[in-house]
Parts: C-alpha cells; structure tokens; sequence
C-alpha cells in the first residue's frame, strides 16, 4: 500500500483494502484475547487463594462475546468467506404455488440481510403471472455476507395450506438457491466468446410495466455449462452486459470450486448427492409449525421468525459443522 500510485486507483485494489480490514479485526481481537487471558490466570490465583468475587462473573461475563467473535472468525476463514454473495433464487415445479414459495425465501434473506446492515443489489427480477417470482438474482453485499450464506445453496422445501387452493388442501413446494462469492476481477477465469449466447430484450418491472422501451436488458447464456445469467437493472444495454459478464465469471468459479469439493467429498466417501429430492431444509406450516435443516438436525419451532429473516441458528450450525468437519478430515 506504500507503492506510489496505490490510493489513485483504489477501485482496483478493493480486495486488498477489503482483506486488510479483515486482517487488522482478527489480531485486535487476538490482542484482546491475549490481555484477557493474561488477566485470566490472576484470576485463577486468586480463586485458589479464596480471594475472588463478584468482579470474577463480570470478567467472564465481558469474556464471552469476544471468544465468540474469535471462533466465529475461524468459522469464517475460508478463501472467499470475506466477499459479498450472490443468490439466484428460482421456484421448482408447481406454477403459483412454487413462485409464491419463492418470493417468501426472497423476503427472508432481505429481512436478514437488513438486520445484518447489508446491502442490496437486485440484477433481475421475472415476477410470476399472478404472485410470487419466476426467477430473481441479486447481491447482498457486506463483510463476511457470503462466508455466512454459502450454506443456504440447495433446494428449500415448503409445506403448507395452499393460498391459492379453493379447496384448501396441503401443498409441497420447492425452490432453489444459489448462493455464490461475487469475485473480483483478481481472478482470472477464461471465457471464450464462441461459448456465448448473448440475448437482449425489453427490462420490465412488476405488472409488465417496462423499465425502459429499448432492448437493455441482457441474457448471457454459456453453452458449455448451460448457465444463464440476466441483468437488467442498468438503462444502459452496456452496462448490463458488464454486470451480467461478472456474474457469469462469479457462477464458473463457484461451479469450479464446487466441483472440487465434490472430488474431495468422493474421495473421502462423503459425497452428497444434490437434485431435487434432496432438499437441504424444510418449512412446515401445516399440520404443524417448524423449520429443520436436514444436514446439521437444527430444529426452530418458530417458523414465522425464521421467515421473517431470523435464520443464524441454521448458518452457525452448517458453519460449526463445517468446522468440526475440516478438523476431523485433518487429524
């Protein structure tokens, strides 16, 4: 950061500056930590004297949340884990009842993402024809935001008394999640523009409203990998290019590492089979009320609380058993 020149192009070096500030959080708190335990062991001599008191429960009262911010940093330690996240959100089959499903998974992480003090950037939206959504993809963007919701990726699964059933009769519904890093132009990944299909058409809004009466919105699809990307939330037809460029390179580097750690997974006999019959997480509204993530066990009675965006109890058990995972594969 000394080099001359550095601060003149600081949007080049946002990965930089970004893993600086991550630096610089974790040895305060391991400063922090040290002080503590320092104080910690004259507190322990005390105790065996008899001598300590009240000040004693204070103590590991102020303790705690600091060793909590420390293992939630090892929790957070992997390479991408500091970047924004992406999600792409998109209802299975069903028609009104799966869209609808959707757009509920959508209200969720923004209420959580808010809570949070993240950012949102919504790329596109396709609203279903009588509720819900189609599709959408967008950013959330703050410290550690994909670190927390690399876990939510996979098929989420609603049950429930259908809305929009005139006998109201119980439905089942799915919808997938993608959740991946939003990589910066540090990364190199080759895209060969003979593998491209570069579609434009009209951005429209809710109720088929147009954003605009030019072609601006663009849809890039890679042939190889049969992965489509949309944006649409530029006036500028170039400007959405761009977007929809970065996140195409953002979807092939996560299908890269995903593919790895599957090889992995293989490797070691845990691999995880992922379609959609192997939904990572439940939503029960009918005959009872309850969320449970099929991975880690994790039970919330709550079920209007974890749709209004408290879902923390599922990322710190998929993030704990993660770790408990990489430490067991390491020793």
């Amino acid at each position: 950061m000394e080099v001359p020149g550095f601060w003149e192009n600081q949007g080049a070096n946002t990965e930089l500056l970004r893993r600086r500030r991550s630096l610089e959080r974790q040895v305060g708190t391991l400063k922090r930590l040290r002080a503590d335990g320092e104080e910690l062991e004259i507190w322990l001599e005390l105790l065996s004297e008899g001598e300590a008191d009240e000040e004693l429960g204070r103590f590991l009262d102020r303790l705690e949340p600091e060793l909590a911010g420390l293992e939630l940093s090892l929790k957070l330690s992997g390479p991408d884990d500091d970047k924004d996240a992406i999600l792409a959100l998109h209802p299975g089959a069903g028609g009104t009842e799966s869209q609808d499903w959707a757009d509920m998974l959508l209200r969720m992480y923004l209420r959580w993402g808010e809570k949070e003090g993240y950012t949102v950037e919504i790329f596109e939206r396709q609203d279903g024809d009588e509720a819900g959504i189609k599709s959408v993809t967008f950013a959330l963007r703050g410290e550690n935001a994909y670190g927390y919701l690399k876990g939510e990726n996979g098929v989420h699964r609603l049950v429930r008394i259908s809305p929009y059933d005139a006998a109201s009769r119980r439905h089942t519904s799915f919808a997938s999640v993608d959740v991946y890093p939003d990589v910066d132009d540090t990364i190199e990944i080759e895209i060969d523009d003979k593998d491209l299909r570069i579609d434009t058409f009209r951005a429209s809004g809710a109720g088929g409203q147009h954003v605009n009466k030019t072609e601006s919105a663009v849809r890039i699809t890679h042939l190889p990998t049969n992965i489509v990307v949309t944006c649409q939330n530029e006036r500028s037809q170039i400007k959405n290019r761009s977007t929809a460029m970065k996140l195409l390179r953002g979807r092939l580097y996560d299908r890269e590492v995903k593919k790895r750690e599957a090889e992995q997974a293989e490797r070691e006999g845990n691999k995880m089979e992922i379609g959609w019959g192997s939904q990572i997480r439940s939503y029960v509204l009918h005959p009872y009320r309850m969320v449970k993530d099929h991975r880690t066990g994790t039970e919330v009675g709550d079920a209007d609380k974890v749709l209004d965006g408290a879902i923390d109890p599922f990322l710190e058990a998929f993030l704990r058993g993660q770790m408990a995972a990489e430490t067991e594969a390491a020793g």
